[in-house]
């Protein structure tokens, strides 16, 4: 609990990190923002009495003067507002924002993979939406509602302390009213971010397989769901809805009832002759607003802010899940190879994947991973790249335990080439860079060596490669990953599959760039059993339910006339 409510501390003070003079501009001009309906009031009374010939009354001239004063005042401290409040809230959302998106990457690939990336889009758009508009803004609205408040209180004080009592006993009735119906909207809050959360993640499902409900016409059951998850939202918000509308109404019903009832106990008291002016009795009317209106709001106010808090504590929650095993040994490249004994490991505790693995891969050579569908191929490789530490069993880098590898070294020393290339909307060259910088002649020697020369001379660097690579095609995305790999200099290259979903000849020009490569460690799951590729493989590790049934050469295999020799035969 002591890391989640640190990491809960630290979301929230990116809101005034750096951004403290905003804050404290925004807080003054609030602050002042409230004294305006007070002296408001406070001219009323001045001019009624003025007019109406009260002993002690001001000059008429001496009234104006100090109105126009006032006013002047006023409006420096509004074009003060209007510059400090937005520029704390940018600030505030900027930091925030930013700070749990670093926190995010921070998660390592296994962790980030067991989670919903729907939960992330929704905290950092719909919640985040939510806390800057029921939280940060509504934070300078107390610093207003507060001088109202007890402005108010001290003016009718000076003028009339059992007037003043009786505006505090009517004021109760609006109080109870807000009370009574303003907590519901936490629990409303956090029904519409759950919501929020489906609903995103029903779009992005509905997005990302829009060629798999084309291909199997199944726009209409798609539409259904997508409907059903949109009107749950909507529903949900309908009903947050009508709590604040119910919450506003109860309070606006209720401060008309206290308004009636101090004007008429005023003018009772005008009338008893109790030493009160038309002018103060006016001036508590209005005054009646500036202590009503506070008191309406607050539970409103401090349920949204409530809300906000519960929304940035399950972001802190959510980043703290599934927190990175960190190791602490250093390693910049692989120098004699990767070695497994005896690996085992299932995603369920029930049903084991992976039984008693054991391999070598030498440094620097180049290794093919075969199978039938399902034998563990895939999940081998994962956790290669310390998909997961629970197995049982060593995986050795040059002796030293995965495990206990620093994440961002090992990171850097092993790149993975999966089936679906990720491509950003961006260009060819920060796509291959990912956005860093290189020296020129490293850049060209990785677009060299993973054939990229062609397409850049055809389209050229800053060609946009469209949203997730639309404007490439499979083999060009391939290519693009290996000259990431390239350039990153990685001593490791995993590749998953990556000619699964090219034609013959572009898988064929793919495998063959991969093994063109030099200097680097290769281990390729492939289900293309194609001679003159698996030739060229220092060796081959043929995997059966989970387990090593051969390896050895492409030779040696076919001599051994097992399961490798019926594997290639029924592929022929």
């Amino acid at each position: 609990m002591k890391k989640n409510r640190s990491l809960f501390h630290q979301l929230t003070e990116q809101f005034y990190d750096r951004n403290r003079l905003n804050f404290a501009l925004a807080a003054f001009a609030a602050l002042v923002s409230g004294f305006a309906g007070l002296i408001v009031s406070w001219f009323v009374k001045a001019l009624i009495d003025t007019a109406s010939g009260e002993p002690g009354a001001l000059p008429f001239a001496t009234v104006l003067l100090i109105i126009g004063a006032s006013m002047l005042a006023l409006i420096l401290i509004s074009f003060l507002d209007r510059f400090a409040r937005p520029a704390f809230i940018r600030r505030a959302m900027t930091q925030y924002k930013d700070f749990a998106f670093q926190k995010l990457m921070e998660k390592g690939i296994a962790s980030f993979r067991d989670e919903s990336t729907a939960a992330y889009l929704s905290a950092l758009t719909n919640d985040a939406g939510s806390i800057e508009a029921n939280y940060l803004s509504q934070l300078l609205s107390l610093f207003t509602n507060a001088v109202m408040f007890f402005g108010s209180v001290f003016l009718m004080l000076w003028y009339s302390p059992l007037l003043t009592a009786i505006s505090v006993g009517v004021t109760l009735l609006p109080l109870i009213a807000s009370v009574l119906t303003g907590n519901r909207l936490v629990a409303a809050e956090k029904r519409v971010s759950g919501r929020n959360r489906d609903f995103t993640a029903a779009l992005t499902d509905c997005l990302s397989g829009f060629s798999v409900i084309k291909s199997f016409r199944a726009e209409k059951e798609i539409f259904r769901m997508f409907s059903e998850s949109n009107r749950a939202l909507e529903d949900e918000k309908f009903s947050r809805e009508k709590i604040k509308m119910l919450v506003g109404m109860i309070g606006s019903l209720a401060g008309m009832l206290a308004q009636i009832g101090v004007f008429v106990a005023g003018a009772y008291m005008i009338l008893s002759g109790d030493g009160l002016t038309s002018g103060t009795v006016i001036m508590f009317v209005n005054l009646m607003n500036f202590m009503i209106e506070p008191v309406s709001v607050l539970p409103g106010l401090l349920a949204g802010r409530k809300a906000s808090l519960g929304l940035i504590r399950k972001l802190s929650d959510a980043l703290e899940k599934n927190a990175e095993t960190t190791g602490t040994q250093e390693m910049t490249a692989l120098q004699s190879g990767i070695r497994l004994e005896n690996v085992s490991f299932g995603y369920d505790a029930e049903k084991e994947i992976l039984h008693g693995v054991s391999a070598a891969f030498e440094a620097g050579k180049a290794y093919a991973i075969v199978g039938a569908s399902g034998c563990g191929k895939s999940t081998l490789l994962n956790l290669l790249m310390a998909s997961s530490a629970d197995y049982s069993g060593r995986i050795l880098l040059d002796g030293t335990e995965i495990t206990e590898i620093k994440p961002e070294a090992l990171y850097g020393m092993i790149s993975v080439i999966q089936q679906n290339v990720f491509v950003f909307n961006a260009s060819i060259r920060d796509n291959v860079t990912m956005f860093r910088e290189f020296p020129r002649e490293e850049m060209d020697d990785a677009i060299r060596h993973a054939h990229l020369d062609g397409l850049l001379s055809d389209r050229g660097e800053a060609y946009l490669c469209g949203e997730n690579g639309s404007g490439l095609s499979g083999g060009e995305k391939q290519r693009v990953s290996i000259a990431r790999s390239l350039l990153k200099k990685s001593s490791v290259l995993l590749a998953d599959e990556v000619t699964a979903a090219l034609d013959a000849e572009t898988a064929w020009q793919v495998s063959n760039d991969i093994l063109d490569l030099t200097g680097i460690t290769r281990i390729v799951v492939t289900h293309s059993l194609e001679e003159s590729l698996l030739r060229r493989y220092d060796g081959i590790l043929v995997l059966k339910d989970g387990r090593v049934a051969e390896s050895g050469t492409f030779d040696e295999l076919m001599a051994k006339n097992g399961y490798f020799h019926a594997l290639y035969t029924v592929a022929q």
